[in-house]
């Protein structure tokens, strides 16, 4: 232990090691909503503050549970965004046909790769033969070579 005590020491900067106390930290809320009374906070909020609500592209959203929802015609996708799976109204119709847009791209898009599959297919095929003649053109080089 008297090792210990003695490897702790430091000469230059004192006798022993001891680190400074840190002070308490402060109140971590600087809003002064918490200190005003029940009346003060509805005229500065209003009568009822619920969840945040906004307006996108003539729908209302509002921000209930952890999510973004508009009404009992949407479903929940992966990023917690709600998006109307059908309705009659304008950004309901833009849906279903950027829907078939999409569709009929994916089906384009595959078409285009199975066409690249077959272009490089004879491309590899053309190549092989012209390898290959190029070789017979050389053997007959080599056999007329030969004969001379």
């Amino acid at each position: 232990m008297e090792d210990l005590k003695k490897s702790l020491k430091m000469p230059l900067f004192g006798n022993t090691f001891s680190p400074k106390k840190t002070p308490p930290r402060k109140s971590a809320s600087l809003s002064s909503l918490h200190t005003l009374d029940r009346s003060t906070r509805e005229i500065e909020l209003g009568l009822e503050y619920g969840p945040p609500v906004m307006n996108i592209g003539g729908q209302s959203w509002k921000f209930e549970e952890g999510q973004w929802s508009s009404g009992n015609n949407f479903a929940n996708t992966e990023h917690g965004l709600v998006m109307p799976e059908s309705g009659g109204n304008a950004s309901g119709r833009e849906l279903q046909r950027l829907k078939k847009r999409n569709v009929q791209l994916e089906e384009e898009n595959n078409l285009l790769k199975l066409k690249i599959e077959i272009l490089l297919d004879m491309l590899t095929e053309t190549t092989v033969e012209y390898h290959l003649m190029e070789k017979e053109v050389e053997d007959i080089k080599i056999q007329h070579r030969r004969k001379k």
